[in-house]
């Protein structure tokens, strides 16, 4: 069960169908035909619960829309009004009648004990049947929550894959002019909602990374201009050193477990991969070489490791086993690669390539086949997997004023498959976005 959230019971209605079933949507492929969808405000008798139902609908509207894979239909097209739809359940033929191929109800209630239940249902127009239905019980507080977690149910149902709604984004926020950029870790929901800071901006921040397991989070803070890495718990709010380095710290990244920290470090100015196991804090090294070993990244399983190297006179991307055996090259073509991310499904290393002057971001199998580049920009930098390894987050960064000589620095998603590309608005300037697991 989610924490703060109580599943009560799954609604499960089916009937036989009259028309053709709805099938799951195809989402390996770029220009998806987005599914009709219609998602009705969720009734209740209370006025304010009413309210409460429509700012959820309009949620998990917005979360299906944002996905590409889906086209909410305008609600002034709707012929059955939520309150009929609620309690007679639906006239199918209305629904069709304005080519709804699939359909969203709810109805919100408050309890004795002062708790919202939420309940909703997935319908497929054309078949005439319920394909889901839960309900959820769950503070009035935690409404936005409960409308992530019913998106990431209709998502999974209608794809077949696990959703991404109910996760945050942690990144730098940035301010200031270039010679006196003040960077402040801070995090939001992923779709910039419920933004907070997590620190002041007196010391720089950089590299924040979510552990897979849970909502924690790594980062290096450089205190009296000495790097320190830093473990930082998102629901606690307590954060602890992992530890201070002698020169300079890069990219801290857990392992898929949440037991250790890879990291670069630089040592009498040379830059090798190390680990560092959380129960005793004890490192080990992985690469040892005159060259710029940096910006290691687990595979899922726990079993390779990606990271970045110019040991073959130009940066590149590399794979090794997990306790540091079997180094080699994947990238073959032309420019530079960095910034290698595993995906969290295994089958894609997403990275940061430099070509011509040009940056872009891309994805490539682990043995370096099926290279792709799916964006680019003047700059363009930090990918970081959405928790079903659906979409990236980034960061582009581009000059601005009459010379050029300041900059601005935001925050994208794209799907993929390379298309959706989507600014995630911040208060602020931000870079260095790192998404995070599905909440517990």
């Amino acid at each position: 069960m989610k924490k703060y959230l109580f599943l009560l019971v799954a609604l499960i209605i089916s009937s036989s169908p009259s028309y053709a079933e709805l099938s799951a949507i195809t989402v390996n492929k770029p220009n998806v035909e987005p599914l009709r969808i219609a998602i009705t405000n969720f009734y209740a008798e209370d006025m304010e619960d009413r309210k409460l139902g429509q700012k959820m609908a309009g949620i998990i509207s917005s979360n299906l829309e944002n996905s590409g894979l889906f086209a909410p239909l305008n609600p002034r097209s709707f012929i059955q009004d939520d309150e009929s739809l609620a309690k007679y359940g639906p006239r199918f033929s209305e629904w069709r009648a304005i080519n709804s191929q699939a359909l969203v109800s709810g109805v919100i209630k408050k309890t004795d004990d002062g708790r919202t239940r939420v309940e909703f249902r997935l319908w497929d127009s054309f078949g005439e049947r319920q394909l889901l239905g839960i309900a959820y019980m769950t503070n009035p507080s935690n409404w936005r929550r409960i409308a992530h977690v019913i998106s990431d149910d209709i998502y999974s149902r209608l794809t077949g894959e696990d959703g991404y709604f109910d996760s945050r984004i942690v990144y730098i926020s940035e301010s200031g002019s270039p010679l006196h950029r003040v960077k402040r870790l801070a995090i939001m929901d992923q779709d910039g909602h419920n933004h907070k800071y997590l620190t002041d901006g007196s010391n720089l921040v950089l590299t924040p990374r979510f552990s897979p397991t849970e909502q924690v989070i790594t980062y290096v803070s450089y205190v009296n201009k000495k790097p320190r890495v830093y473990i930082y718990n998102i629901d606690t709010g307590k954060q602890k050193i992992l530890g201070d380095f002698p020169g300079m710290t890069f990219a801290p990244r857990f392992s898929p477990d949440g037991k250790k920290v890879i990291m670069s470090l630089a040592k009498n100015g040379n830059s090798d991969i190390y680990t560092m196991d959380l129960k005793n804090n004890k490192l080990k090294r992985l690469t040892d070489n005159l060259a710029i070993d940096t910006s290691p990244s687990y595979s899922p399983d726990n079993k390779k490791i990606a990271f970045e190297s110019d040991r073959g006179g130009t940066q590149q991307i590399y794979i090794m086993d997990s306790d540091g055996d079997n180094q080699h090259r994947i990238t073959f073509n032309k420019g530079r690669y960095g910034n290698p991310v595993w995906s969290p499904r295994g089958d894609l290393i997403a990275f940061t390539k430099i070509l011509k002057g040009k940056f872009y971001i891309g994805v490539i199998r682990p043995d370096g086949s099926g290279e792709r580049l799916i964006t680019s920009a003047y700059h363009v930098e930090g990918p970081s997997w959405s928790p079903n390894g659906r979409v990236l987050t980034y960061f582009k960064e581009n000059p601005t004023g009459p010379k050029g000589e300041g900059r601005s620095s935001k925050i994208y998603t794209i799907d993929i498959t390379g298309y959706n590309e989507k600014i995630l608005v911040t208060p602020k300037d931000g870079s260095d976005p790192a998404w995070s697991p599905l909440n517990e």
